[in-house]
């Protein structure tokens, strides 16, 4: 299992790391224990954790309503509580994902 995911009792825990103020939203790769995660939205009140939300929303195929920012609020490194989906699932996508760009 990669660094970036710990089970949780409601689904899976994803560490992050952002990059606000990208040219466009990608996931990149592993930074540390957390993955990298670049978005175009700056990081000015709340807009970089909406935008993220969105994005991971699109990436995993869930609604944004499963998706929890745990920790992280107004820092580059979050915890996202993904509700419902498992560790192995997120992995298999993030791998598909990070293939694919």
């Amino acid at each position: 299992m990669l660094e970036c995911l710990s089970l949780h009792p409601q689904g899976t825990i994803l560490r992050l790391y952002i990059q606000p103020r990208s040219s466009r939203n990608q996931i990149v790769g592993l930074f540390g224990n957390s993955l990298k995660v670049k978005l175009t939205s700056p990081p000015i009140e709340g807009a970089a954790n909406k935008c993220c939300c969105a994005y991971l929303s699109k990436i995993f195929k869930i609604p944004k309503s499963n998706i929890e920012l745990v920790s992280g609020d107004k820092a580059r490194q979050k915890r996202i509580l993904l509700h419902g989906l498992q560790p192995q699932l997120v992995e298999s996508i993030l791998n598909q994902t990070l293939l694919g760009s």
